[in-house]
C-alpha cells in the first residue's frame, strides 16, 4: 500500500471522526426541545435523533443530488489549492474547536467550525507558498457571501416561523384547556423533533461529504467531484453515532437555560427549524443547526412576554457564533503550518 493511500486514508478516518463529534456535538440540538419538555427521557430522545440522522442518507442515495457537500467541497474554497495536507489540517481545525466549545457547554456552530478551519488552512498554504498578499486567492467569494448571508438569516427565519406558527396554534386553540393542548403537543412533538433530526443529518453531513470526496479529487482517486454511495453512508453513519452518544452540557444550556419550553412549544420550535435547515438545503447552502434551533426556541419563548427570552444567555451564544468562523480558521491554519514545519514542503 503507497504512502499518498495510506494518507487519504487517515484523512477519510480523521473527516469521520469530525462528523461523529458533529453529531456528539449537536445532539443538543437534535434532543434539547423534547428532553426539555420531558416527552422522551435523554436516551430515547438520542436513539430517536440517531434514526433520523441516519434515515436522511436515503434521498442522496437514490434521488437527489448532494448540492451542499459541493458547495463545502469546491464552492467556497478554490480547490486548485486543496491538498490532502490542507484538508487535514482543516479538519484538526475544527475538532480542536468543536472539543474546546463541548467542554465549555458552548452551542457553536460544528459547520462552520468546519468551514471556517478548512478555509484558515488554505489560507495559510497559499500564504505561505505563494505570500502574504496572495493568500485570498484560496477564497471563492461568491460562496462566502452566500453562506455568512445565511448565518444571519437561518435563525432569523427560525425564529419567525416559530413565532408565527405559536401564533396560529394559540389561535386554533384558543377553547382548549393547556392540560389538554399539552397532551396533544406531547404526540405532535415525535414527529416534529424526527423532523428536525432528520434536517440535521440532511444538511451537516453532507459537509463531511464534501470534504471526503475533496481528498479523493485532490488525491487523484477521481477525477471529478462527485458524491459517491459509500461516502453518503458512512457520513450518515458516523452522524447518528455521534448523535446516539450525545452531548448533555449543552443540552442544559438549549433546552433548559434559553428559555422554559411546554410541548407546545418545543413542537414549534422543531418544526421551525426543520423547515429553516431544509430550505437552504435545498438550495445548495451550508447552515447551522445550532443557529437555527437557538433562534426557533427564542421565538417560541418571545411569544408570551420579551423577558421569557434569557436574552444576556443569547448574546453570549451570538458571540461565540461569531467566534467561530474566525477562531477555527486560525486553529486550522496554526495545523497546516506544523505539519508543514514537521513534514517538510508538501
Amino acid at each position: 500500500m503507497d504512502g499518498t493511500l495510506i494518507f487519504v486514508i487517515v484523512i477519510v478516518t480523521v473527516a469521520l471522526v469530525f462528523d461523529y463529534i458533529n453529531g456528539f456535538h449537536d445532539a443538543a440540538n437534535s434532543v434539547a426541545t423534547i428532553v426539555a419538555t420531558r416527552v422522551l427521557t435523554p436516551f430515547q430522545a438520542v436513539l430517536w435523533a440517531a434514526f433520523w440522522n441516519f434515515i436522511a442518507a436515503v434521498p442522496l442515495l437514490f434521488w437527489h443530488e448532494a448540492g451542499v457537500a459541493s458547495t463545502v467541497g469546491k464552492g467556497m474554497i478554490n480547490i486548485d489549492y486543496v491538498t490532502p495536507t490542507v484538508i487535514l489540517a482543516g479538519l484538526l481545525g475544527a475538532i480542536a474547536w468543536n472539543l474546546f466549545t463541548w467542554y465549555y457547554g458552548i452551542p457553536s456552530s460544528s459547520s462552520h467550525a468546519l468551514i471556517g478551519g478548512y478555509a484558515g488552512a488554505a489560507v495559510a498554504k497559499v500564504a505561505l507558498v505563494e505570500g502574504p498578499a496572495v493568500a485570498p486567492k484560496a477564497i471563492i467569494a461568491s460562496g462566502w457571501i452566500v453562506t455568512l448571508q445565511y448565518i444571519v438569516l437561518a435563525p432569523l427565519l427560525g425564529m419567525l416561523l416559530a413565532y408565527l406558527l405559536m401564533l396560529v396554534i394559540f389561535w386554533v386553540f384558543k377553547n382548549a384547556s393547556p392540560k389538554r393542548m399539552d397532551n396533544w403537543f406531547r404526540k405532535l412533538q415525535l414527529v416534529s423533533s424526527g423532523a428536525f433530526s432528520y434536517s440535521h443529518g440532511a444538511n451537516d453531513a453532507q459537509k463531511t461529504m464534501g470534504i471526503i470526496t475533496g481528498v479523493l479529487v485532490s488525491a487523484g482517486y477521481m477525477k471529478t467531484f462527485q458524491v459517491e454511495p459509500w461516502v453518503v453512508f458512512a457520513a450518515h453513519l458516523a452522524i447518528a453515532l455521534g448523535t446516539m452518544t450525545g452531548g448533555w452540557r449543552i443540552v442544559h444550556t438549549m433546552g433548559g437555560r434559553l428559555t422554559r419550553l411546554k410541548p407546545r412549544g418545543g413542537f414549534c420550535a422543531e418544526t421551525a427549524g426543520a423547515i429553516a435547515i431544509l430550505f437552504p438545503t435545498y438550495l445548495k447552502v451550508p447552515v447551522s443547526t445550532t443557529h437555527v434551533i437557538t433562534g426557533a426556541i427564542a421565538g417560541v419563548g418571545s411569544i408570551q412576554r420579551w423577558k421569557a427570552v434569557r436574552w444576556g444567555l443569547a448574546s453570549r451564544i451570538v458571540w461565540a457564533w461569531i467566534l467561530t468562523l474566525p477562531a477555527s480558521a486560525a486553529v486550522g491554519g496554526l495545523f497546516f503550518a506544523l505539519i508543514r514545519f514537521v513534514g517538510g514542503n508538501e
